[in-house]
């Protein structure tokens, strides 16, 4: 059974300080945000984490393997080297959403995200302990992408393409699974997910071809830590294009 740690990365009191004393420069306020992310990316996938930008004033890390002194280090890190402050939620359950929420509910309990007095929080328990299968990660690719969009299309016309099939499978496996899904470039979306079957992975690929014209193939796997289960995801998605499959299981999803 998997038992997911998310963090929530929150920035402090962000939207104000964006327009104080007067509103920023779009383009500084744009490269703060990437340069954050990048950081707080690296730092995690150091520790074999996965980190994705959501709306950049907040990121959702899977920190299996992160413990308390991790989260404290990359708040002094940030600190350190940023004019604006991070607060970490820390949540952990068998579904992701489940433990996002609780992330969510940790920040939120302790001040709003524009509460001035709200600092540098880290709320939440980290697990205890680990097993090979806590971490089950989906990555997930357009087939024939190049060729039917980027090849065809102006870019914006395949970027709206692209975004209709992740937005599509994105509502699809939180409403269905609790599943947490992220674009992470090109034509890739990477799902953290409980425990499903091959069947579960091929209803949502027919949902998001049913619903958008968006047709895609998956590789699943699951490991200690994001990076030991993406790996294995990005395998089984080699087996895919090699195949001509559709959804593949790794050895270690697969068994269970």
């Amino acid at each position: 059974m998997t038992n997911t740690q998310l963090t929530l990365v929150q920035i402090d009191n962000y939207g104000p300080w964006t327009v104080t004393p007067e509103p920023r420069r779009e383009m500084d306020l744009q490269t703060l945000q990437s340069r954050l992310f990048a950081d707080i990316a690296q730092f995690i996938g150091h520790r074999d984490g996965y980190a994705f930008f959501t709306r950049f004033d907040n990121m959702v890390a899977v920190t299996n393997g992160l413990d308390d002194d991790d989260h404290r280090l990359l708040q002094e890190s940030t600190g350190n080297r940023y004019p604006v402050t991070v607060s970490l939620g820390i949540g952990v359950d068998s579904n992701p959403a489940v433990a996002l929420e609780r992330a969510t509910e940790h920040l939120q309990h302790a001040g709003s995200a524009q509460d001035r007095e709200r600092r540098e929080v880290l709320a939440g328990t980290p697990v205890a302990e680990s097993s090979d299968e806590d971490v089950a990660i989906a990555h997930f690719d357009v087939n024939d992408a190049t060729e039917k969009y980027t090849d065809q299309l102006n870019e914006f016309d395949s970027f709206i393409q692209i975004e209709q099939g992740y937005a599509t499978l994105m509502r699809y496996l939180r409403e269905e699974h609790g599943g947490l899904s992220f674009f992470v470039g090109g034509d890739n979306i990477i799902a953290v997910t409980p425990e499903l079957g091959a069947d579960a992975y091929r209803s949502a690929i027919d949902h998001v071809s049913e619903t958008v014209g968006v047709e895609l193939k998956v590789g699943v796997g699951q490991g200690e830590s994001a990076h030991a289960a993406g790996m294995a995801a990005k395998h089984a998605l080699e087996e895919c294009r090699h195949g001509g499959t559709t959804v593949e299981l790794s050895e270690t999803a697969a068994r269970d």
